[in-house]
């Protein structure tokens, strides 16, 4: 009998015109890592609190990331500049019973949190993985001050045809006027997902 193929590995091809960084995952010493990472993207030639404040970013990213069993992470951070937008891929443990699309759509219509405008979408796609309930929506960070910071995003649902599972891909970002061109990436990234 051979042995199963390891689906579990996630492959995304990043957009060529963005600065990606992927998140090392298995990286057994992740503060060097992060600071590795941010002197690569930031050079040489920014004050030293700039490039600590940048692997403290990185950090939280990589253990939010690890937290939730991402099977692969990478952040947007243009050239010299702070992170705008993360992107993780994860598996969802749910019930056989509801590896539908419309399983995945009663989910997410009676999720808590507010949504904001006519941007928030809930629509049934196909990707070549397979299909998939893609939700846009903008919600609080925390929904019961008065001020604080939105966040938007975009995420795919997916029944990978080949796989008894369900995967979650999740663009989020907090900068509200990015938000046409960030869709379109978090698009982009759904529909290369594949499952090695």
């Amino acid at each position: 009998m051979s042995n199963p193929v390891d689906w579990r590995e996630c492959r995304v091809a990043l957009p060529a015109h963005h600065n990606w960084l992927v998140l090392d995952l298995r990286s057994e010493d992740p503060e060097t890592w992060a600071r590795t990472l941010a002197e690569q993207h930031l050079g040489g030639d920014v004050p030293e609190q700039w490039r600590e404040a940048f692997a403290t970013d990185l950090l939280w990213y990589w253990g939010a990331a690890v937290r939730q069993r991402a099977l692969c992470a990478a952040v947007l951070a243009p050239q010299d500049g702070p992170v705008v937008a993360s992107y993780t891929v994860r598996e969802l443990n749910i019930p056989p019973e509801s590896l539908t699309v419309t399983a995945f759509r009663a989910e997410a219509e009676g999720a808590d949190g507010p949504y904001f405008g006519a941007e928030q979408m809930l629509i049934e796609v196909e990707l070549p993985l397979g299909p998939a309930l893609r939700v846009h929506r903008q919600e609080p960070t925390e929904p019961d001050a008065d001020s604080g910071t939105i966040v938007e995003g975009v995420a795919h649902y997916v029944l990978p045809r080949r796989h008894p599972t369900a995967l979650e891909g999740r663009l989020l970002w907090t900068s509200l006027g990015l938000g046409a061109e960030l869709v379109k990436v978090a698009d982009e990234l759904a529909d290369s997902l594949r499952l090695a």
